[in-house]
């Protein structure tokens, strides 16, 4: 069978938009958003004065520098990492705003039919899995907590996967103790978080050989793609 040919690039844009709109949509759900955009949600329930978007890039940011750190050097080419979680928390703002189940100031978060509340942590779910999925096949940095995770691995030979978890219940530490220290009880996290925790692995291992049966992702850039290195 031949492959359908698609630029890197667009990947890498439906990516941002699919993933940004899937998180928009867990948070309307109300069943608990994935452990590692958890502390940024948390953050932006008690701090108000920036969004959840923006709690996303400025967290990130700060591991951004852990991760330049870590690595014990710093390139330009790894700021586009950081500038994948800027776009990224701005789109999911916008979705937020514009979208009225989305919206809290007109549909308080978790307030929905029961029914749409499941039907939409179901498709966000999905959506997920299928936009990690496609991130995974760009050669364009993705967010900084995925930059992290990959270049650490790298440079220090670690076991990606065993580290990938690692990183995940830490995440999901900092949400428990963020959440029972504000507010005293667990919002932001709950058994969707734990869902998506067990199940997302598999989905995105499922959409992610979908893709490559069907698809042949290419840059429409070579030699830009050529910078990219950890």
């Amino acid at each position: 069978m031949k492959k359908i040919k698609i630029y890197s690039e667009l990947v890498y844009v439906i990516a941002l938009f699919g993933l940004s709109f899937s998180v928009a949509m867990a948070a309307a759900a109300d069943f608990g958003v994935s452990m590692i955009v958890a502390p940024a949600y948390i953050m932006s329930l008690k701090f108000t004065f920036f969004t959840f978007g923006q709690w996303d890039y400025i967290l990130q940011g700060a591991l951004f520098i852990a991760f330049c750190l870590a690595m014990k050097k710093f390139k330009p080419i790894y700021l586009v990492s950081f500038a994948t979680c800027v776009i990224y928390g701005t789109v999911l703002d916008m979705w937020r705003a514009i979208i009225p189940h989305f919206n809290t100031a007109i549909t308080p978060a978790g307030s929905m039919a029961m029914t749409v509340r499941i039907m939409y942590f179901v498709l966000s779910m999905f959506l997920t899995a299928a936009t990690v999925a496609l991130f995974f096949r760009v050669y364009i940095y993705p967010q900084v907590c995925d930059l992290f995770v990959t270049g650490i691995t790298s440079k220090y030979n670690i076991n990606r996967i065993r580290f990938k978890k690692i990183f995940d219940y830490s995440c999901l530490a900092v949400s428990l103790i963020l959440t029972l220290l504000f507010f005293g009880k667990l919002k932001g996290i709950g058994v969707g978080t734990l869902i998506v925790t067990v199940l997302n692995g598999m989905l995105i291992g499922a959409f992610g050989k979908i893709y490559d049966r069907y698809f042949e992702i290419i840059p429409a850039l070579p030699k830009f793609a050529e910078k990219f290195e950890y």
